[in-house]
């Protein structure tokens, strides 16, 4: 009940009728793998990104891995990311054989600093991958001009991103491809599912070859490729929640607005000049050491909230070799950021709960 004291959940999947109807239909069509309901989703997906061409495929981490395979980026090169994001983003990198460089992020709005990544480009580097994190836009109005003067491709990963912009520009349209998450937590999901989008028909064409054994007419290998292809399933709860998405875009963006005017005594997320934040997450920084004292309290509440991310990619076991400078911004991240909910099932009475609690918890010596 909306304004109760039932317990928030940090996030709330929809899984509803139309999304069970549509699984139950494509089951009793009997095409599940690759089929039409994929193909109508990558036509549908395109209408979000500029009408580039679409490729889905099983997961966010799967589009950012063939998207540095399609882009020849391999053993021998270096891929600039942000230490501050999911380890999918440095696994993608490892996982073709390249190395991750990592780069310190812009205070504030959580993505790849362009003079940080500037600093850290080698002889070696091969590509860049910003992350749009917690659904900001990162600043590709200076990223891209960056990798052109390097001669570097640029892979998105958009996967917290679905539906941002920067100066009305969608993400996934900066760079050589762009990659989209479905997992059940993010703004839209397909239960589980990616999407790679592109401008570039080569591109699109190499990637179909490379999520499905390397072949585009069965029996017929072109190229070396894997099984990383979307259910049919898959696509058709992903269809259905991409109808729903610009409205709860926009109720996001409103909860978000809501809190903003009701939280004090913390900073509440930064939109950058020109930005379209759609909340897939709503971030505070609690500073002093004090972010696991707030949450602590926050849950005794019965108000849910989450750290993404408390150990930074550089920081963690598989990628402590890894070259690249120190990174003050993105360590003093890790220590303060605290996730909110801003669902769009939050009442108005919920979130002016969550406001006032982590006001207070947040003001608390």
């Amino acid at each position: 009940m909306s304004g109760s004291n039932l317990p928030i959940p940090a996030a709330r999947p929809v899984i509803g009728e139309a999304e069970i109807e549509a699984v139950v239909r494509v089951l009793r069509s009997g095409h599940v793998i690759q089929g039409p309901e994929v193909a109508a989703f990558e036509e549908e997906f395109s209408e979000l990104v500029g009408d580039r061409a679409c490729v889905a495929v099983n997961s966010g981490t799967s589009a950012l891995q063939l998207s540095l395979m399609a882009l020849g980026v391999g053993p021998g090169d270096e891929v600039v990311v942000p230490s501050f994001s999911f380890a999918a983003t440095a696994n993608a990198v490892r996982l073709v054989g390249a190395e991750p460089v990592f780069a310190d992020i812009t205070p504030g709005t959580y993505c790849l600093d362009p003079d940080a990544a500037s600093a850290v480009i080698g002889p070696r580097t091969a590509a860049l991958i910003p992350v749009h994190l917690y659904g900001h836009p990162a600043a590709m109005d200076r990223l891209m001009p960056l990798a052109d003067r390097h001669g570097l491709a640029v892979v998105e990963d958009a996967c917290q991103a679905h539906g941002a912009a920067l100066h009305g520009q969608p993400v996934g349209t900066f760079g050589n491809a762009g990659c989209f998450s479905f997992y059940p937590t993010k703004n839209m999901h397909a239960i589980e599912g990616g999407m790679i989008t592109t401008a570039d028909p080569q591109l699109a064409r190499t990637l179909r070859l490379l999520r499905n054994q390397g072949m585009e007419r069965r029996y017929e290998n072109e190229i070396v490729g894997a099984n990383l292809r979307m259910t049919d399933v898959a696509a058709a709860v992903g269809r259905v929640q991409l109808q729903q998405l610009p409205d709860w875009t926009e109720q996001r963006r409103a909860n978000a607005k809501v809190l903003d005017s009701r939280i004090e005594g913390l900073p509440v997320p930064q939109v950058a000049d020109g930005a379209r934040h759609v909340y897939h997450q709503y971030t505070v920084a609690v500073p002093d050491g004090r972010r696991d004292a707030v949450q602590q309290e926050l849950t005794r509440q019965g108000i849910g909230s989450a750290v993404y991310y408390p150990t930074p990619i550089h920081r963690l076991k598989p990628f402590r070799d890894a070259a690249g400078p120190a990174l003050p911004e993105t360590d003093r991240a890790a220590a303060e950021v605290l996730s909110l909910p801003v669902h769009p099932s939050l009442g108005l009475g919920d979130l002016e709960r969550i406001a006032r609690a982590v006001s207070m918890a947040g003001g608390a010596r």
